[in-house]
């Protein structure tokens, strides 16, 4: 059984930064294309980031790119999302989702093309 689960959510200053981390359990995260997504309240999942299963290739969406970095650990079969200059706007719950369908990157900042998804980590940040 596939599972995700996110960690490294909280509450902080806008500024400051967060670490957030995906672990798996049941696949490796270099079998599949990884993204991490947000929905704040009101508002429809954005994909923000993701990378590749082979070459760990990343992109980034406009709105996090410069800030946001992710990145995977094989070793403990991690992703992460390191999350800095952080703005009230940046107020969601965070998911980390992956797709095994092969196709370009960029598919993988589309909710509607992935495969299993964690619960979520909430994420505040206060102005």
């Amino acid at each position: 059984e596939v599972q995700l689960v996110e960690s490294g959510g909280g509450s902080v200053q806008a500024g400051g930064s967060l670490r957030l981390s995906c672990a798996a359990d049941g696949f490796l995260f270099d079998d599949y294309d990884t993204g991490w997504f947000r929905q704040a309240p009101g508002k429809e999942r954005e994909g923000l980031a993701c990378i590749g299963r082979s070459d760990g290739t990343t992109s980034y969406a406009d709105s996090v790119k410069g800030r946001f970095t992710i990145s995977r650990d094989t070793a403990k079969n991690t992703v992460y999302l390191q999350m800095t200059s952080l703005k009230p706007e940046d107020t969601a719950v965070y998911y980390c989702a992956v797709t095994g369908v092969l196709g370009p990157l960029v598919r993988s900042l589309i909710p509607g093309a992935m495969d299993y998804w964690g619960k979520g980590t909430l994420v505040t940040v206060s102005s």
